[in-house]
């Protein structure tokens, strides 16, 4: 059995083939687990979900921030942008059966000794206290009263995480620093507006720098094309590398640690 970690698809189902057929992935003995950010931007956003629930349980994801944004315009209190590619989702005749599936999926899992998230897990939680907080989202998540979540899922305050929150302020910041965290500060304040390491400004660092020093957390994570999967410690390993804006997409096999990539293509498979 291999087991590997893909970074975010968004829609882009070609080039996900093309890295299965090179590793002669086979559902029945192997897993794939998505970083997140599954649709979206890319051309085949249904068909790329219609693919991930027919692997069954040879698939496991996370969920990001794109897919959250799904789930929140399925429920109309958001609509789309124009750079959304999420309409023949939302005209599919198994539209339903497609939002339900997607909702039982959390925002941090564990494979192989591995901790997989879409942007990150701040510095100031501890491993067992990230799962909690993410099990709160998921909780408002697949609740009937998920609309209320969505209403407010929006928004970058607050920017720091406190015990003391409740309601959806505290959902919200959970949900921000899972899903779309880049940069903080020493005491977990966020930065959602920049994306460059090299316009930040003090006292805001990226994330995994506070996280390098607490050492044997493995975490995996994507959201943070801009990164281009550039090394960022000895057990932080960054897997979007942008596909839809030109890079390639990143798979890497959990166990070895082995990265295999695929280049741009055209064609469908």
């Amino acid at each position: 059995m291999a087991v590997y970690a893909v970074g975010d698809i968004q829609g882009c189902l070609t080039p996900l083939k093309a890295l299965l057929k090179k590793v002669s992935f086979n559902k029945k003995n192997d897993l794939l687990v998505s970083v997140g950010d599954l649709i979206n931007r890319g051309p085949e956003s249904l068909e790329t979900l219609r693919f991930c629930m027919d692997l069954g349980d040879a698939f496991k994801m996370v969920l990001g921030n794109h897919d959250l944004h799904l789930l929140a315009v399925a429920e109309g209190v958001r609509k789309p942008s124009k750079n959304d590619t999420l309409q023949d989702i939302l005209d599919a005749p198994d539209r339903e059966e497609i939002l339900l599936w997607l909702r039982t999926h959390p925002l941090l899992v564990e494979v192989e000794d591995c901790h997989i998230v879409h942007a990150g897990i701040p510095h100031i939680w501890g491993i067992d206290k990230a799962y909690k907080l993410a099990a709160e989202v998921s909780e408002a998540i697949q609740s009937t009263k998920r609309k209320l979540f969505f209403e407010n899922m929006y928004g970058n305050s607050p920017d720091t995480w406190c015990d003391d929150l409740k309601g959806t302020e505290r959902l919200r910041v959970i949900t921000n620093y899972l899903t779309r965290m880049r940069f903080c500060g020493k005491k977990g304040q966020l930065d959602l507006q920049t994306k460059d390491k090299t316009s930040i400004a003090k006292p805001f660092r990226p994330w995994f720098e506070y996280r390098q020093a607490q050492a044997g957390l493995k975490i995996i994570f994507g959201h943070w094309a801009a990164l281009k999967g550039t090394p960022c410690g000895p057990n932080h390993f960054a897997l979007d590398t942008g596909y839809v804006w030109g890079g390639p997409l990143r798979m890497m096999e959990l166990r070895t640690k082995k990265i295999i990539e695929q280049a741009q293509v055209k064609e469908k498979i």
